[in-house]
């Protein structure tokens, strides 16, 4: 009997689990797919401002992030997973999409624009997390149909407190993958749309060219644009993730 793909699918910030719902009627049999929430996010437990952030998130997604699994980091999902093999066992692989080793990055997104957005934030959540909604469509091939599908998804008010977004902001600001990301004991691929408002153009910086993949029609939100396409992506890579020989830092 074969042994299922297994993939732990990690959302992004102002994001719970609800984004990847589009995906679950393209997956292929052999596959088992897994979409915790970061805490804070849907029902889990938020973490508090006194916790040691990284190290504290390690302990309380030691039991979701396995490493029987490949671990797909979206967003700000993929910062995190990546910061996090420093404290759980590496998965088997780890796919960024559509995410880098920074958040902000040359053609991206720049820091003046994460803390003006900040500021934003501080003075109206609700507001500006909707407004980062609309942003982050903008390089679907409709965007005002992927802003429509993710308020489907996820509706009119943030599926976490001020607190837990506000961290999350902060994460965004300050995490550094660069180093992590050459030393992993485990295959790394980044995969993005290649109309990906959030993201530079180079969109190999810090992997190389040969473990970075564009997904062609499509922006930052590829799962409600081009689930199908989407799907077989992840489930290509992850897939010649698991039949690699094990890698050494």
């Amino acid at each position: 009997m074969s042994t299922a793909l297994r993939l732990t699918l990690l959302p992004g910030w102002g994001v719970d689990s609800r984004i990847w719902q589009s995906l679950a009627p393209h997956w292929p049999a052999d596959t088992a797919i897994t979409t915790p929430d970061w805490p804070g996010y849907g029902d889990t437990r938020a973490l508090t401002e006194s916790d040691n952030p990284i190290p504290m998130l390690a302990n309380t997604m030691a039991d979701q992030l396995t490493a029987d699994s490949v671990w797909v980091g979206w967003s700000l999902g993929g910062l995190l997973a990546t910061a996090l093999t420093a404290h759980l066992p590496a998965p088997r692989g780890l796919i960024l999409l559509s995410a880098s080793a920074r958040f902000c990055t040359p053609g991206g997104v720049t820091p003046d624009a994460l803390s003006d957005f900040t500021r934003a934030f501080e003075r109206s959540p609700t507001a500006t997390w909707r407004h980062f909604l609309r942003w982050q469509t903008r390089g679907e091939p409709s965007p005002n149909a992927a802003f429509h599908a993710l308020n489907t998804l996820l509706g009119s008010t943030p599926p976490a407190d001020t607190a837990t977004l506000r961290a999350g902001l902060g994460w965004l600001s300050t995490l550094d993958n660069r180093a992590r990301l050459a030393a992993l004991p485990c295959p790394v691929v980044r995969l993005a749309g290649e109309n990906d408002p959030l993201l530079g153009k180079q969109l190999g910086e810090q992997l190389g060219e040969s473990q970075a993949e564009r997904l062609t029609n499509a922006g930052h939100c590829p799962m409600v644009s081009q689930p199908a396409a989407l799907v077989d992506a992840l489930h290509r890579l992850a897939a010649d993730m698991t039949t690699r020989p094990a890698e050494t830092p």
